[in-house]
């Protein structure tokens, strides 16, 4: 229609009915290319009006061999991937340079939609990345079928900085437990230092649904989690998200990840949480360097854990008990011994201090000091508030003595005897 329109307004400059300056105006055109129109038109006619460009192939198109080569890998052993992310893969793997919109056109031509489905979000109030790294991480667990049916579900625990989105610390669990938040932070502190505040969810690893005891109470304390007694101890201020939207950038990450990582166990072959977790470890890098950012400030506000400090005291599962008269400790059903020591020869009646370590082992406390370590037996895991001694470490009790119950068997009334005294005082009060 535009180019007709164009012939008819030619004809009538030509028939003198217009001036180059009305064509112009009506073509809405400057004066120069309707003048270099016109001339085209004197000179070719109608068929001067036609782009020059009709008809020929556009110098940006796809060679046929390589667009099917495209269409090849996008039908088999990608057909799950999305399209930035086969995109990346087509540059690295294949040397294929191509933008995301091509991609994302020739799948939808042959029919191939995105494999994630996403749906109309609700509103929320942006807020800011914080300006440095170390200022705020956000952790959480994502249980997923990373293996793809080829061992069983895996929780992935990681912590991202909310100012850089780089993963500082991930390992895969069997379930979603304060150990393995503990592990995450062991490997940022051990690399990074402290940060100012982590961002959490309300799961009860992090917030304990226990009123305050009275020894609180009177301290002015409030019932703490294992984890949110660690982050005391380091200070680091624990921050509770009431909403998944609140911690966006963890969630994220595991979408990303659920994409992108299960495909690099797959090509790994991974089997087991072992093997998964080495492959997590050599991911980490290559996902930082795509999907880190620079923060709005340089610098951070880590804080380097104490040197003269041992982590080990830190990071681990403390619980109060009490000493028996015979010097052992109750701990998951088990009686544990405490040997006398240069300190004290008995604790009957002292609160010790029960400390359960990541690499299992369990070690009571007195006023700092220790005073003996249980190790566990092998091929045990970890687990919170549960301790499966050796052997040779539960303490020995002698089998206690009970006494067989008594059978009480109804008496006959007691019937006095003739010459009894009550008998005589009677039968002197009658003949009387």
């Amino acid at each position: 229609m535009k180019e007709l329109k164009r012939v008819e307004v030619m004809q009538m400059v030509e028939a003198g009915q217009l001036t180059g300056l009305q064509a112009a105006e009506i073509l809405q055109l400057s004066l120069r290319h309707t003048r270099r129109l016109i001339a085209k038109y004197r000179r070719a006619g109608a068929k001067g009006l036609v782009h020059g460009n009709r008809g020929k192939k556009a110098h940006n198109q796809l060679e046929t061999v390589l667009r099917e080569r495209i269409l090849h890998l996008a039908r088999g052993p990608y057909v799950d991937y999305n399209d930035t992310h086969l995109t990346e893969v087509l540059a690295e793997r294949y040397n294929i340079h191509i933008s995301r919109a091509t991609v994302r056109r020739l799948r939808r031509s042959q029919g191939l939609a995105s494999p994630h489905k996403r749906k109309a979000g609700r509103h929320y109030q942006r807020r800011e990345r914080k300006p440095k790294a170390g200022m705020l991480l956000q952790t959480d667990g994502s249980r997923h079928d990373w293996l793809e049916g080829r061992g069983p579900w895996l929780t992935l625990i990681a912590y991202i900085d909310d100012a850089s989105n780089e993963v500082l610390g991930a390992v895969f669990r069997e379930e979603e437990d304060a150990a393995g938040y503990f592990l995450g932070l062991w490997d940022i502190v051990s690399h990074k230092g402290c940060p100012a505040a982590i961002y959490t969810d309300l799961h009860t690893i992090f917030r304990s649904p226990k009123k305050q005891s009275l020894a609180q109470e009177l301290k002015g304390e409030v019932a703490r989690s294992q984890y949110g007694r660690l982050l005391s101890e380091l200070g680091i201020e624990l921050v509770h998200a009431h909403t998944p939207q609140a911690k966006g950038r963890i969630e994220r990450l595991f979408g990303t990840l659920q994409d992108r990582l299960v495909k690099a166990l797959r090509e790994a072959g991974a089997s087991s949480l072992e093997e998964a977790n080495q492959v997590l470890a050599a991911y980490l890098p290559q996902y930082n360097r795509r999907f880190m950012v620079k923060p709005a400030q340089p610098g951070d506000v880590y804080c380097p854990f104490p040197q003269e400090a041992d982590r080990k005291d830190y990071f681990c599962f403390k619980h109060q008990r009490k000493v028996a008269n015979d010097n052992t400790i109750s701990f998951d059903g088990k009686r544990l011994q405490i040997p006398p020591n240069r300190f004290r020869q008995s604790y009957a009646k002292a609160e010790v201090e029960v400390r359960q370590h990541l690499d299992g082992s369990l070690e009571i406390c007195y006023q700092e000091h220790s005073l003996v370590t249980f190790q566990p037996a092998e091929n045990v895991p970890l687990r919170v508030g549960k301790f499966t001694p050796k052997p040779q470490d539960v303490a020995a009790h002698k089998p206690e003595i009970v006494s067989k119950p008594k059978i009480s068997i109804p008496k006959k009334p007691h019937k006095p005897a003739v010459n009894h005294p009550w008998r005589r005082y009677g039968k002197k009060m009658v003949e009387s």
